[in-house]
């Protein structure tokens, strides 16, 4: 199975190897048909810090680096 990538903007930097990225979906209402736009945070493995805050990244599966981090920042 293939390994799911989404695109964010990173929102926090502070901790060491660490990010916190928000990925925003778009999507339809069911029954009102008003866009509706909602995001989610993910925090993400990023061993040489090279990302700041306000970046966009791509982050990828991967396999449980620590209790919360289960998401890779892909480089390129």
């Amino acid at each position: 199975m293939p390994k799911r990538i989404l695109t964010g903007t990173v929102t926090s930097d502070a901790n060491e190897q660490t990010v916190t990225v928000s990925v925003e979906r778009r999507f339809k209402h069911p029954v009102m048909q008003k866009t509706i736009r909602k995001s989610k945070k993910y925090r993400a493995h990023d061993p040489q810090n090279s990302f700041k805050t306000g970046d966009q990244v791509r982050i990828q599966e991967c396999a449980p680096v620590s209790k919360s981090k289960r998401w890779e920042v892909i480089v390129g």
